[in-house]
């Protein structure tokens, strides 16, 4: 996706599945969009949406979803904890990438006109699409919820931007607009008392804390009100909380990751803890976070210790490393990071297992050995990962952390890039068939189809040779985590070396039957001698790998 808009649709219900999947199935019935997340909470009686995509799939999937809520919502029974006004009480379009507000600004205008159009519902504009600031603020808007409405719309002042302004008893009312993305960040503290928590997040938090005379009562000002201390950061909002028994969280909300970031926030966090005797040991993400502020933390920490660091992969990997983003579990970027969510891999990669063996099954020649060579790489490649991700943070492997956290990411780069192999040996098969299709009347047409067959089988044959090099370097990472990693997963550090050296040799055999077709005889003795080399390492690190570990076992 070159553009990607967030939608996060709030709907009320969270107790009948059927609704809650009924509403999903509209969102994914859009070409073009993804739906990352669907989280319904039965106290609260209401289902979180998570959807990106361009701008107008997102506008025309928050469309089919509020048209299905509303039919099947009715909010003259509805009951529960979290404020709400409506069927879709509130659906906020977000700036993701290559996207700016006046884009979500203008999506969310054309949504609520769509809807007080088509579905006939009074819809505000809030956030930053706000047409007046009284109502820049969701709470302004919905004081006194669903219940208040009837009365409320009596008010010529209370006045819907689209719609009539008409109580609708089924459905309520919706708010509608362009905001920041919203991250749910925590802070582990090395303590159980909750109330350093809680005095670290009065610093920090926007609001800061109430001001106090010597008696500890509050003081109040001329206007009436309790005076307060502001906090240090821009739109945070915090408080202390319990993770566990044993560890307590400086939770918060950044309400925009520019002014106020994840490191930014940690910094001052771990600076306080330590006042206090106590320290900041990691952190969490709580729901998803755009690439862009894990690029930002990755920079800063770079930078920090005098390095100069351009690639985005390394960038995101020291964030998540500085922030201690898995000292709880393992942060997996596939199921945290917004674009990397969206990452479309090929078809086949993309199949759930039995869908993939029953098309490898099927009379069709392709995929074939060089998918599954890709494939058994790539299982090689995920077990030298869970035994790196067994070992960190484990007391035992103190001093091999730095080296593990290094083998951990080259193992998740490797796997990456051979699952990606997996479409890519497939797809290479089918050029050559489709270039034996090619017409062959005329001599310039024989002429064409011969030189797409020769480059078809070149490219056919240069594919599973990546793959050979690849699985072979999967093999260095084994052997690290076989020697040092934790030692009572060593046999899958082994099954990892077995995995990768099969995938390198069934590679071999892919380039091999490619090459008995090209005519190109410098180019065949070129890779005759890579592949020589190939498989003798591939077999002499496989040795030396089984050596330690049937030495351990």
């Amino acid at each position: 996706m070159k553009k990607i808009v967030e939608c996060v649709p709030n709907f009320s219900e969270g107790k009948d599945k059927s609704v809650i999947n009924a509403i999903s199935a509209a969102v994914n019935s859009v070409d073009g969009v993804k739906l990352l997340n669907v989280e319904p909470g039965e106290d609260f009686n209401r289902t979180v949406y998570t959807f990106v995509g361009e701008p107008e799939p997102v506008l025309e999937a928050a469309f089919q979803a509020a048209k299905v809520g509303v039919a099947l919502i009715d909010m003259t029974h509805h009951k529960g904890e979290h404020a709400r006004m409506g069927a879709l009480d509130v659906c906020p379009f977000i700036p993701i990438k290559n996207v700016t507000d006046q884009d979500c600004i203008k999506l969310s205008k054309q949504f609520g006109k769509r809807m007080a159009e088509e579905l006939g519902i009074p819809v505000f504009l809030y956030a930053k699409s706000a047409s007046k600031p009284e109502n820049i603020r969701l709470p302004s808007i919905r004081k006194g919820e669903y219940e208040a409405l009837e009365e409320k719309f009596k008010n010529t002042d209370f006045k819907p931007d689209y719609g009539k302004p008409e109580f609708v008893p089924k459905s309520g009312a919706t708010a509608t607009g362009c905001r920041d993305i919203l991250l749910a960040y925590n802070i582990n503290l090395n303590t159980n008392d909750k109330s350093i928590a809680s005095k670290i997040s009065g610093i920090i938090r926007t609001s800061g804390v109430l001001k106090k005379d010597k008696d500890g009562s509050k003081i109040i000002g001329p206007d009436g009100k309790a005076e307060r201390i502001p906090g240090r950061f821009k739109g945070v909002q915090a408080g202390g909380m319990m993770y566990d028994e044993n560890i307590a969280q400086v939770s918060m909300n950044l309400l925009n990751y520019r002014d106020a970031n994840l490191h930014d926030v940690f910094e001052a966090v771990q600076k306080e803890a330590e006042k206090l005797g106590t320290k900041a040991t990691g952190s969490e993400i709580v729901g998803l976070v755009p690439k862009e502020s894990l690029l930002l933390a990755g920079k800063f920490y770079s930078k920090k210790v005098g390095k100069k660091i351009s690639d985005e992969e390394e960038l995101v990997a020291i964030g998540v490393e500085k922030l201690g983003l898995s000292e709880l579990y393992p942060f997996k970027l596939e199921e945290k990071v917004i674009e990397y969510m969206v990452e479309e891999t090929g078809p086949l990669a993309n199949m759930k297992i039995n869908g993939f063996l029953s098309e490898l099954a099927s009379n069709s020649p392709a995929p074939g050995g060089g998918s599954v060579a890709a494939l058994s790489g790539a299982l090689g490649a995920a077990l030298s990962s869970m035994v790196c991700n067994l070992t960190v943070g484990k007391g035992k492997y103190t001093d091999v952390q730095d080296e593990i956290k290094q083998v951990l990411k080259e193992s998740e780069s490797l796997r990456k890039k051979l699952t990606d192999l997996i479409d890519k040996d497939t797809e290479a098969f089918n050029d050559v068939i489709k270039a034996f299709k090619m017409p062959k009347e005329t001599e310039e047409q024989k002429k064409k189809r011969s030189q797409a067959i020769q480059n078809g089988y070149k490219v056919a044959a240069t594919v599973p040779l990546e793959t050979a090099k690849t699985c072979e370097k999967i093999l260095d990472v084994a052997s690290v985590v076989a020697e040092k990693g934790n030692q009572r997963s060593i046999t899958d550090a082994a099954v990892s070396a077995l995995m990768a050296k099969a995938g390198v040799q069934s590679a071999i055999l892919n380039v091999k039957i490619n090459l008995g077709s090209i005519k190109d005889e410098q180019f065949v003795e070129k890779i005759y001698f890579e592949l020589e080399e190939i498989e003798r390492n591939a077999i002499d690190k496989t040795d030396e790998i089984m050596k330690i570990v049937e030495n351990s076992i």
